[in-house]
């Protein structure tokens, strides 16, 4: 019972803690907020290294710039932020761009309007106990595989990697395990033998040598060995209609984040770092600008979706995706480069 309240307070502390240092924001259904300036964003996970030019681009000052006041809220899986989304709650997603695929075969109309990555950023590791036996995908049949969250992105490519490698999804158990702490619990007591996180966890795992990397989709190159192609993942994602309805918003959002990946592109992984909030380098600073420095390449440097990006998503999630398999996806409304090729 110890370890439900362990999460539901630290999640209420970093809830808190959020609140407070994004009090500009807020106020307004997700309808209606945007025409004040004031924007609520859900990210799924602040903490991870995979979504940080959201918190960086705050930490910059870039939102305040274009005369927005962002409220960055977190959930520790993307699927939970998608849902805050489709509620109401929140009036953009900063997340994997996966969700709007599979959103639209549920019949929900969903953008990516700032594609921040152009790699997943996702490592599947093995803890060392199973490293003898799980040395790659071919082996995930009746192992217990750590996800953030079922119906996740983390999900979702796990399972696309049993399939290429001839193990159906029912011959392994997805464990939902969050990221960070909780994810290197489960690894730690033996709940889950492998697993896909993101840095800075990974950095955590490698360096207590509680596991290591099998399969490694930080770079476009290790995406492309792993899934075929360049895929397109963490970015802003937002409700076309609210989108259509609030142009003049969406544009200085725009501009704010592609700002910040020029920013990334022409800074170290240090100086990042030290832009960050301190209690973001759980395991130290060297070790969090490390994560940082693993992590750098996935990010593109304007916003651009890559022209090849969505089929290669569209292909992946066919291969396991009961709903999507047959179903015909239009891939030009799942993003739109309307906003970041204005951005100077």
């Amino acid at each position: 019972m110890r370890t439900p309240v362990k999460i539901s307070a630290a999640a209420a502390a970093a809830m808190l803690a959020l609140t407070s240092l994004t009090a500009c924001g807020g106020g307004g259904s997700a309808a209606t907020g945007g025409k004040d300036g004031k924007i609520k964003i859900m990210v799924g996970g602040l903490d991870k290294v995979i979504y940080l030019p959201a918190r960086l681009t705050q930490q910059l000052g870039y939102f305040e710039d274009e005369g927005i006041h962002v409220t960055l809220l977190t959930e520790p899986a993307g699927v939970q932020a998608t849902t805050s989304l489709v509620s109401g709650d929140v009036q953009g997603v900063v997340g994997f761009y996966d969700h709007t695929l599979d959103l639209q075969v549920k019949g929900k109309q969903v953008e990516s309007v700032v594609q921040l990555a152009h790699a997943p950023g996702e490592v599947e590791v093995v803890s060392n106990k199973a490293a003898g036996e799980l040395t790659s995908a071919k082996f995930f049949k009746g192992k217990k595989l750590g996800v953030t969250g079922l119906g996740s992105s983390t999900d979702f490519l796990t399972k696309y990697l049993a399939v290429k490698n001839g193990v159906q999804t029912d011959e392994f158990t997805p464990v939902a395990v969050g990221a960070g702490q909780t994810f290197i619990s489960a690894i730690q007591q033996g709940s889950i033998q492998g697993g896909m996180t993101t840095d800075p966890t990974v950095a955590q795992i490698v360096d207590k040598k509680l596991g290591k990397v099998l399969i490694d989709m930080r770079t476009p190159e290790g995406s492309k060995q792993a899934l075929g192609g360049p895929y397109p993942s963490s970015s802003l994602y937002m409700n076309t209609d609210w989108v259509n309805s609030h142009k003049k918003e969406v544009q200085k959002l725009a501009n704010a984040l592609v700002k910040t990946l020029k920013w990334m592109s022409t800074h170290t992984a240090e100086q990042i770092a030290a832009k960050m909030p301190s209690d973001y380098a759980q395991g130290g600073k060297e070790l969090y600008a490390q994560a940082i420095k693993d992590t750098l390449p996935m990010f593109t440097k304007d916003g651009v979706m890559p022209a090849d990006g969505p089929a290669t998503v569209e292909r992946v999630l066919k291969a396991f995706n009961p709903n999507l398999k047959n179903a015909a996806v239009d891939l030009k409304k799942t993003y739109t480069t309307e906003f970041v090729k204005k951005s100077g």
